[in-house]
């Protein structure tokens, strides 16, 4: 079970990337994997909305029939991303769409979103706490973006402020927001996040993780 927090940034959510097709994990779902008794993606939904977050869209594609019913319980937005398979930046920008749309439920004062941390349902290890550091930087900061760092490069989970909304709107191809975080590099601000490395691909990522206790 994630960690918990009832104390919510008001204008700020959380995109959880969970659309891919799993094609280096044969004849399986990689959201749909248990790990500690939990799929990664329950994992990963659950994670987020124990975060300062005040609000969680999910987006969903390959196998979303499976994935939609695994999370149908908690309080999430889901969209679908029908174009999946042309890369991961279409379902960043699917779900940040779906957010901005819904930005009218995010409180009691309607206030509009202020920025979105952007994270994946097969980073097992990047916990609640990890999404609240990002949101706390932000907001002590004031920086339009706050990045990991881990593998001597820098990633997601990543928090976006508004300023580069219309950039991550514009992303194309299979590498996410990477090129966006590298391009705003300067003035951002990076958190050391070496649990954020592990991310679930291949059968043989899959069999470490099952061997780890974290």
């Amino acid at each position: 079970m994630a960690e918990t927090t009832h104390l919510k940034t008001t204008g700020i959510g959380v995109i959880v990337l969970a659309a891919g097709a799993s094609r280096r994990m044969p004849n399986r779902a990689k959201q749909l994997l248990i790990y500690k008794n939990q799929t990664l993606l329950r994992r990963a939904v659950e994670t987020a909305l124990a975060s300062k977050a005040a609000k969680v869209t999910v987006v969903l594609g390959a196998s979303s029939a499976e994935t939609s019913a695994e999370i149908e319980d908690l309080p999430v937005s889901v969209v679908l991303n029908r174009d999946y398979e042309t890369g991961l930046s279409s379902s960043l920008v699917c779900g940040l769409n779906a957010l901005l749309a819904d930005s009218e439920h995010f409180n009691t004062d309607a206030e509009t979103v202020r920025a979105v941390v952007v994270t994946l349902a097969d980073q097992p290890f990047v916990t609640a706490a990890h999404i609240n550091r990002l949101i706390e930087v932000f907001e002590r900061d004031n920086v339009p973006l706050v990045a990991a760092e881990y593998n001597s490069t820098v990633g997601v989970p990543a928090l976006f402020s508004k300023t580069l909304f219309a950039e991550l709107a514009r992303i194309k191809g299979d590498k996410g927001a990477k090129e966006l975080i590298i391009k705003h590099l300067a003035s951002a601000a990076v958190l050391p996040m070496p649990s954020a490395a592990t991310d679930i691909d291949t059968p043989a990522d899959f069999a470490r993780l099952s061997r780890q206790i974290d």
